[in-house]
């Protein structure tokens, strides 16, 4: 664990600074007082979070389509990579999967009528906010961790095939 920690120190460093600018933004934003607010707070979370999950899934799908591709290329090139490229080229996988999936669930999260429901009780309206905010912060926190590691990987690819020390 510490060894995977020591290698993705700057992906993980990533993640828990997006993670802590989100925190930082929901408590600028302060308390939900009522249902009304939560469902105007509701309303314009979902609507840039729906461009915005939208950019995470077509980002995470092209991540994934490149990953294959540089799996490709790294075998054809040089058999003698170290496991740490592959290892890499698989986290980045599971990374984008991961964005992938949750944004997809935004998505699905995004398009519900929400301020339609006005049966459902106050407390229904703020957990459902904590959770989309929470959500969101994530996902864009795992795309911003699949991003670093993938200059990581690139830059560790791109050294073992470039001639002498230039890189």
């Amino acid at each position: 664990m510490l060894q995977f920690i020591k290698c993705h120190a700057w992906p993980i460093a990533t993640f828990f600074i997006i993670a802590a600018a989100g925190y930082f933004a929901r408590s600028a934003i302060g308390t939900v007082y009522s249902a009304a607010e939560a469902i105007v707070l509701l309303d314009a979370l979902s609507r840039a979070g729906l461009y915005l999950a939208s950019a995470i899934a077509g980002g995470s799908t092209t991540i994934l389509a490149l990953m294959l591709t540089l799996i490709g290329m790294i075998r054809r090139m040089d058999h003698d990579f170290s496991d740490q490229a592959y290892r890499d080229v698989d986290l980045i996988a599971r990374l984008a999967t991961a964005s992938l999936l949750g944004s997809l669930f935004l998505l699905l999260a995004f398009v519900f009528p929400v301020g339609e429901f006005e049966d459902l009780p106050r407390q229904w309206f703020e957990t459902l906010y904590e959770a989309l905010f929470i959500g969101t912060v994530t996902v864009i926190g795992l795309a911003g961790a699949t991003v670093v590691l993938m200059y990581i990987t690139l830059r560790r690819v791109i050294a073992h095939i470039t001639p002498g020390d230039a890189v």
